[in-house]
């Protein structure tokens, strides 16, 4: 069988009449050396900031410097298989998360991967990790609570939603305590909460997702952990990336919860990184930007306006000191930038004092705006009772002759910093607090022994709970403590101080 050359002709012209020419660009580049998870990686041009990179193996980075003739990156993670000369890729995509209802109750790593073995994550939005924060007209005055069910914090140290507070205090003495507690407290609520975990060993991320989940609060939060032994540029880019998470819903009319747990490891992960891009540092070593750092992050919590929809992101950073010196750079530093903060002392909490937090140098500038009414008025003769105390009790030392109302402050004053310790992983609804601090104040304890204060306190809960639940809802509800309420109150805390509490009966026995 013979082919003519006018059917191969043919044939050709068929085949160039259906060819379609397809160019594809790439950026591409080569690394000129990596050390310590940084690449500087040369001939890519029209680089964006923060732009995702490509090394082989599917390993991305992310471009912070970009020079005249080449491109620092820090590599997102394993860096030991890329090589000098290795090809690089830009992706025209800057660095982003996956966000949205799908992470709630996961454990993931700061590219928002999976790290819980549930299996992959499948959220349908994805958003950029570094975002302007927002403007001044787009936000409104933060005034509804976010209660923490912590007795202290919410008398005299109020956080509002769209706050930012600092919670500040020396290695193993609480802080972390006080975020759990605050997560655990919104079991039941509307208040979605992010947890982010930087530079901790896995072995307490783990601690803290097991705690979460036997009291029942994994569901409404997202753990995104960076732990140790992850590279410094996960670290970095960890809390930016709980903050997207947390604007997800802040954007969508909801209300969040972000804490960063610590900021200290982060600025430490900053330096690192900056240090090895060769970045001039400053002041302990730190480079000049590290104050822009932690506001450009903080600042993005906010209470937005109604026509923005009302949503808010609140902020809880925490920061760790060193023998209780916060007039370091890093501590003034995130103060400066913060809506107040609670300061936990650890004299305190070796004295038994828990959760250790000095009234004296703790402050939200927010102030009573985020408190309910009805906390508000008990919780003024609190704050004023305990400022009485320490300024006595500090008289008190150097004097043997006290005159009767010198005593009696110095009893209170015992007595209420009493009623204020609080085992942790048990938050106290509202309405319980506003009974236990007008308990305190009212003068319904002074005749109590200062050992026995924690056992009237329960028993007085049990008691109000079993025959006054109907005082309880109503201060639940209305949020206010009113005449008629106030005069039941104070007629159940009488009846129960004469005829049910044991402490006192076993007292007059003896």
């Amino acid at each position: 069988m013979s082919i003519s050359p006018q059917e191969i002709a043919d044939a050709l012209r068929r085949e160039i009449e259906g060819f379609q020419a397809s160019a594809q660009q790439a950026n591409v580049g080569n690394v000129l050396e990596v050390a310590d998870g940084v690449a500087q990686v040369t001939g890519i041009s029209e680089c964006l900031a923060g732009e995702l990179l490509e090394f082989p193996g599917g390993v991305m980075g992310m471009a912070l410097n970009l020079e005249e003739d080449t491109v620092g990156a820090v590599i997102l993670g394993d860096y030991l298989t890329i090589e000098e000369g290795d090809e690089v890729r830009t992706t025209g995509r800057v660095a982003q998360v996956p966000v949205g209802p799908e992470l709630l109750g996961r454990v993931v790593n700061a590219l928002g991967e999976a790290v819980d073995g549930k299996g992959p994550i499948t959220a349908s939005a994805t958003d950029v990790i570094e975002k302007v924060a927002p403007g001044v007209a787009l936000r409104q005055d933060v005034d509804t609570p976010v209660q923490t069910g912590i007795k202290a914090i919410d008398a005299m140290i109020p956080i509002g939603r769209g706050q930012r507070e600092l919670i500040i205090g020396d290695r193993q003495i609480g802080k972390t305590a006080i975020a759990l507690d605050t997560i655990i407290n919104q079991r039941g609520g509307d208040l979605i909460c992010i947890y982010c975990a930087i530079g901790q060993k896995e072995s307490a991320v783990a601690q803290v997702v097991a705690l979460l989940q036997e009291y029942g609060a994994l569901e409404h939060t997202i753990v995104v952990a960076a732990t140790a032994s992850q590279p410094a540029a996960q670290q970095y880019i960890a809390p930016f990336a709980a903050c997207t998470m947390g604007e997800y819903f802040r954007d969508r009319g909801q209300d969040a919860l972000v804490i960063f747990d610590d900021l200290t490891k982060h600025a430490w992960a900053y330096r690192q990184v900056s240090l090895v891009l060769r970045r001039p540092p400053g002041r302990e070593a730190y480079p000049g930007d590290v104050f822009y750092l932690h506001s450009r992050l903080l600042e993005r919590s906010a209470r937005m306006h109604d026509d923005q929809g009302g949503g808010s992101l609140t902020a809880l950073p925490i920061i760790e000191t060193q023998e209780g010196d916060v007039s370091t750079y890093i501590p003034t530093n995130v103060i400066s930038i913060t809506d107040g903060q609670i300061y936990l002392e650890a004299d305190l909490f070796n004295g038994g004092i828990r959760p250790a937090i000095n009234a004296g140098l703790s402050v939200s500038r927010v102030g009573g705006d985020a408190q309910i009414r009805a906390m508000k008025q008990v919780a003024g003769q609190l704050r004023l009772g305990l400022a009485q105390y320490r300024e006595v009790a500090a008289f008190a030392q150097f004097a043997s002759d006290l005159d009767r109302a010198t005593r009696n402050q110095l009893e209170r004053g015992g007595r209420l910093t009493e009623l204020l310790k609080q085992q942790q992983f048990v938050p106290a609804p509202i309405e319980e607090q506003v009974c236990i601090i007008h308990a305190g104040t009212s003068g319904a304890v002074d005749a109590v022994p200062t050992d026995q204060v924690a056992s009237f306190e329960q028993e007085l809960l049990d008691f109000l709970r079993s025959g006054q639940a109907e005082l309880l809802d109503r201060i639940r509800e209305s949020k206010e403590l009113s005449d008629d309420d106030e005069a039941a109150l104070d007629a159940a805390i009488a009846d129960f101080s004469a005829n049910t509490f044991s402490g006192r009966a076993a007292m007059a026995g003896s």
